[in-house]
This record gives C-alpha cells, structure tokens and sequence, in this order.
C-alpha cells in the first residue's frame, strides 16, 4: 500500500470526511441486480441510496456514477440515484467487472482531485468489493457504505466486510457518512443534511419534533 510523503496510516484512519475532501462513487446500482439482494430489505436498500444521494446532492458532492452491462440482464441504473445526481457522470462498462478497471471510472474519480472515497455497489462482494481493494492498494481511503450496498444473503455480505476491513477499507454506514461530513449542526448545510437523515432514517421523530419546536419558538 503506498502512501504520501505527508501522510501516515494512523492520519488515514483519523482524518475525517469533510465536503472538501470526498467524492462519491454509486457501482452498479442497477434494477436487474436489485432483484437478487437477500441481505437487506430492497425497499430499505433503496431508502438508505436514496439517503446517501440526498446527502451528496444537498453538498454538491463530486459524484460518479457506473453501471456494468446495462442493456443487458443486470438492467438499468436505479432512476433514484439519477434523480438524485442527474449532473453525475455515468460510465457504462461493457467488460471490466472490476470497475476501478475502467480508464473512465477510475479516471472520472482522478479528476476529482480527491482522495477519499465513499463507495456503494450492487453486489457488495463483486462490485464493491473489488474497486474498494483496488482503490486501497493506490493509497486512496475506501469508505465502503455497506447499507447502500446489498447481495446474495447475509453469509456473503459478512465475507465481503471482513475482506475489506482486512485491506483497510473503512465499512460504514449511510447515516454515519452525513454525520462525520456534516461534523456540526451549525455548518452550512447543517439543518438541510438533519432533513436528508430525518427524511430516510426514524431520526425523522427527532427532527420533526425539533423543527416543531424551532416553529413556536419564532412565532412567539
């Protein structure tokens, strides 16, 4: 694993995901391989995309996004997430399973300047998992969003977790992602990112009843 002159892994494993630092990359969301996901609801895989696409539109986060055969039997990319990012470019891959062995995806992200990477794929343990140990072994810092991820059943997800923490990859969560980018309720963006996690996620009680509150606070 190489690493920058400046940087040590203890700096890699601290240094926190900020809207300056990250680039999303959504791997082959895609309608056909929707249908075979058995370790997550698909209805709530769909929310926490949903979510995770929210946050990165709410940021104006640099976003690529990549699908593998997409006139075929793996279909077509998730209308959600090109709601969400309809300025996002999209690399349709006609050989390369591993997406990261794409010169257009891997360049798309290059070109973002940015070295930190929140990644999200269908299936977990093909098209996540291969371009997060490919991106780790180039001195990029993985974020792999395991509940905007799915596949086959819970045995092949956990085997897909324990090879990617193995490399180095950093397997988190969508609602942990807005949290540690968002870093205070004061920010910019603060009150819209609590809307995009009250909006996907039960926080939305806690939120609701804030702004509930933040209403008759005003009026008075």
């Amino acid at each position: 694993m190489s690493w920058a002159k400046s940087e040590t892994p203890a700096d890699k494993f601290s240094e926190t995901l900020t809207p300056d630092n990250a680039v999303l990359a959504m791997i082959d969301h895609q309608t056909g391989l929707l249908v075979g996901v058995r370790d997550l609801d698909p209805m709530l895989l769909k929310n926490n995309i949903r979510g995770l696409t929210a946050m990165a539109k709410v940021l104006d986060l640099p976003s690529v996004i990549t699908s593998s055969y997409p006139d075929g039997p793996n279909g077509p990319i998730m209308p959600d997430i090109l709601e969400n990012l309809p300025d996002a470019p999209v690399i349709n891959r006609q050989g390369e399973i591993n997406a990261w062995k794409s010169p257009a995806f891997k360049q798309a992200i290059e070109k973002t300047g940015r070295k930190k990477i929140i990644m999200a794929g269908l299936v977990t343990d093909v098209c996540l998992l291969f371009p997060a140990l490919s991106a780790v072994a180039e001195g990029y810092d993985v974020y792999a969003v395991i509940d905007a991820s799915g596949t086959w059943n819970d045995t092949v997800q956990q085997a897909a977790i324990v090879r990617m923490s193995q490399a180095g990859v950093k397997v988190t969560t969508w609602g942990s992602v807005l949290a540690e980018i968002m870093d205070d309720w004061r920010s910019p963006k603060g009150m819209e990112l609590g809307g995009v996690l009250g909006g996907h996620t039960s926080y939305g009680w806690v939120y609701n009843s804030f702004m509930s509150q933040a209403a008759k606070a005003n009026k008075q």
